[in-house]
């Protein structure tokens, strides 16, 4: 039984069955918690974890990565560029703008010190020429093999060509054997004949030249920083725009076996260098290069990056941090790759594959299917796949170069503890993935683990988990604990996980081992998890005003009546108007009369189905007495009329047991403020003249006065003043006007706060 408050015969059914000790029950069908899973399916979703010894294809495969063997420490705090020689390696470092050559062998030498404290750029040719561009104060070096400083192995110091710039950002030959040098901070591209001769050849509109590839046919591609352009010099020198990227900064530039051009594109707030700086003018060129030392805007944070300054993308901009597009030689362009989180540092291709390094995670992928492009005018952009191939621990990938022999095999440089590695062809021995922290919304219980994959003869995945209560695994974490054998389901294989204890956030770490070249595959992982419960919350609860109802906002309007709450000014007799709308947009506001609203907001931490129950009791009473006990909206309309006049209080109980077990359910309860139920009009109590007008006093018996009106002969009503000024207490005094002797109708409307209204005739009064 289900008691209603729609009319009077529901009153007196809850009144009968509390009088007989009839017990309500909640009439909620008992449930269960719904089970959760955190599920890992895909290449973003691992890429979200923490790779050492592992790759992650395209589909999301996970399976152990090719062996990287470590060809030297760096013995500098900062490295940013490197090149192939035919018996090495040039790296060119910060902090003390040394050129250090890195043998085949792995033996470390100087083979360069400059005067300047940054080299970002460095080229080699086939013949172990090298080029240097250092910053700041920017010069760019030539050193040939044969004139080194007797007995030092180091080269002379003498600059190759001065153009007098802030920066040299990146150098290019092309099949003519000039030498282009891209500057900043005023955006200059300069082509360097061999006796060092420099001609500026652009002056672009963006305050930095950042990237420059140098095309078989002569033409020359620019990558500026500012507009995020890519601009083509051909080898006439005519110049067209191949690309104007929604990000600022187009940081590196490579050519892939089949013709396409590939470009990482930064946001500004990836920049090495403050892009909201304006150009200089002529004026502070002129100073700067009087100037022996100008000042640098670059600065490297102690993990080995450079820390953009204050970027200059606008308020509110979205998009990615980096990303990697593909531009054909038709001119489509299809973007490959995206990041939020990683820096793109470095391009080369090799062999059959473009490598890709990027900085915050330091991984090197690399991309697929970049040798089918024919190179065409038409032809569209291949299909392409992007492989996460390494994660270094340094978490710095700047530079990628040539690995000699075989071709297809590059070196990597990083930075933070600088390093050069080159990747192998065998497959590692073993790897571990590490999941993110996954957040499980409240603190859970965790059930089982299932993944699937393949497990060669001789290889094996064993798994571990942690828990926590913070978003990053801390020491307050659990320790890591081993799961124990997984047992075949479907497609794959399902553990229970280890009793870890409860929390907030799961992790999961995977270590797969190989053997003879064959590895483990794992392509889907899920953890079943179930929230603890937790009490619902009541944030709101009280009655809204007197008369005041809730219906839906698509209740037909022809269909409904209204009633007036005051008159107008038009006369005694008030058409029937509707009433103003309220609410939210699922209801509307209407006002009838003897009609009570009880309005609340309630939430569940687990978010978990809401039920609630309302009881009611007299202020002075002790017992509660049931409303309705299955309410699963935010109100409760009823016909206040079945209760007698005085304070009232309601309470309010919110319930989960829809979304839980019984004996795991909770309940939140809260009361109302008193809630005054008053079906009696206002009292006339006595009326006199006083000095040509007339004093009435009025009462109401348990809410204060709201409304007195006043209307002779049938005439418009007008307002009566208070003797005190203040129509607000439940006893007051009325000071009517003139009240002409010939009046023959003399109407007193009072309305009080519960809006009961009693109409009052003073006609006999005025007429004595």
């Amino acid at each position: 039984m289900k008691p209603d408050f729609r009319d009077a015969r529901g009153w007196s059914r809850v009144v009968l069955a509390v009088a007989l000790g009839v017990a309500l029950a909640w009439a909620i069908p008992a449930g269960a918690s719904p089970v959760r899973i955190h599920q890992v399916n895909s290449q973003a979703g691992f890429a979200a974890g923490t790779l050492e010894g592992v790759r992650i294809d395209a589909r999301g495969v996970l399976s152990l990565a090719a062996d990287v063997d470590t060809v030297a420490q760096v013995p500098e705090p900062f490295a940013f560029a490197v090149a192939a020689l035919p018996d090495g390696w040039a790296v060119g470092t910060g902090g003390e703008g040394r050129v250090l050559k890195v043998g085949r062998d792995g033996a470390v030498s100087v083979l360069f010190d400059a005067p300047e404290s940054n080299v970002f750029a460095l080229h080699a040719d086939a013949d172990g020429t090298l080029f240097v561009g250092t910053s700041p104060a920017g010069k760019v070096y030539r050193l040939q093999t044969g004139k080194a400083k007797a007995g030092s192995g180091a080269f002379d110091a003498a600059p190759f060509f001065d153009p007098h710039e802030t920066y040299i950002w990146a150098l290019a030959r092309d099949a003519n054997g000039s030498l282009w040098v891209a500057t900043g901070s005023e955006g200059h591209l300069y082509r360097v004949d061999a006796a060092g001769k420099g001609e500026l050849v652009y002056d672009g509109e963006d305050p930095h030249l950042r990237s420059l590839l140098a095309q078989r046919d002569g033409g020359l591609l620019i990558g500026t920083a500012g507009q995020g352009l890519i601009v083509r010099r051909s080898p006439d020198g005519a110049l067209r725009t191949l690309y104007d990227s929604a990000l600022s900064e187009v940081v590196a530039l490579a050519m892939a076996p089949g013709g396409t051009l590939f470009a990482a594109v930064l946001a500004s707030e990836a920049s090495l260098v403050d892009l909201a700086a304006p150009r200089p003018s002529p004026e502070a060129a002129a100073g700067a290069e009087a100037a022996a030392e100008p000042t640098a805007t670059v600065t490297v944070s102690a993990e080995g990056e450079a820390e953009p300054a204050t970027g200059s993308r606008p308020a509110g901009a979205r998009g990615p941090r980096s990303e990697l597009v593909a531009i054909s030689a038709a001119g489509l362009v299809e973007p490959i790759w995206s990041s939020q989180e990683e820096t793109v540092f470095a391009l080369a291709g090799a062999g059959r594959r473009l490598f890709v390094g990027t900085g915050g995670e330091g991984r090197l992928y690399s991309v697929q299917g970049v040798e089918r492009d024919d190179g065409a005018e038409r032809a569209p952009i291949p299909p392409l796949t992007v492989t996460i191939d390494h994660d270094f621990d340094q978490k710095q990938v700047v530079g990628v170069a040539s690995g000699g022999e075989p071709a297809d095999l590059p070196v990597v440089l990083t930075t933070n503890a600088a390093a050069l590695y080159r990747l192998s062809e065998r497959a590692a021995a073993s790897g571990t993935y590490t999941s993110a922290a996954l957040d499980s919304g409240q603190l859970a219980r965790y059930g089982v683990f299932r993944w699937s994959g393949e497990t060669p003869g001789g290889t094996r995945v064993n798994l571990k988990f942690r828990t926590g209560s913070s978003a990053t695994p801390d020491a307050s974490w659990s320790p890591w604990i081993a799961a124990g054998a997984a047992v075949a389901a479907g497609n794959g294989w399902e553990l229970p996980i280890p009793a870890i204890g409860n929390g907030r956030y799961l992790q999961w770490q995977a270590d797969l081992t190989g053997t003879g070249g064959r590895s483990p595959r794992l392509t889907l992982a899920e953890a079943s998890y179930r929230q603890v419960n937790q009490r619902p919350r009541i944030e709101r609860f009280g009655a809204m005003d007197p008369g005041q109802i809730l219906v839906p906002a698509n209740f037909n309007p022809s269909d409904q009546a209204y009633e007036p709450a005051a008159p107008n000014r038009d006369g005694i007799f008030t058409t029937l108007q509707p009433a103003g709308s309220g609410g939210d947009t699922r209801t509307k506001q209407l006002w009838k009369l003897g009609q009570r609203t009880l309005r609340w907001r309630g939430s569940d931490p687990n978010g978990d189905e809401l039920r609630f129950r309302i009881e009611v009791r007299a202020e002075a009473a002790a017992a509660w007495l049931p409303v309705t006990d299955d309410v699963d909206d935010d109100h409760f309309g009823f016909d206040a009329t079945v209760l007698p006049d005085g304070r009232y209080r309601f309470r309010l109980t919110a319930s989960d047991l829809e979304g839980n077990a019984a004996d795991e359910a909770l309940t939140a309860e809260q009361e109302s403020e008193p809630v005054v139920i008053d079906h009696s009009p206002p009292e006339r109590r006595r009326a006199e003249r006083l000095d040509g007008g007339w004093r009435v006093e009025v009462s109401d018996r348990l809410n204060p006065l709201r409304e007195a009106m006043v209307s002779v002969d049938a005439g418009e009503w007008r307002a009566v003043a208070a003797a005190d000024g203040l129509l607000d207490g439940q006893r007051e005094t009325l000071v009517l006007g003139e009240i002409p002797a010939s009046a023959r109708l003399v109407l007193l409307r009072l309305g009080d706060a519960a809006l009961n209204y009693e109409t009052f005739d003073l006609s006999a009064e005025v007429q004595r």
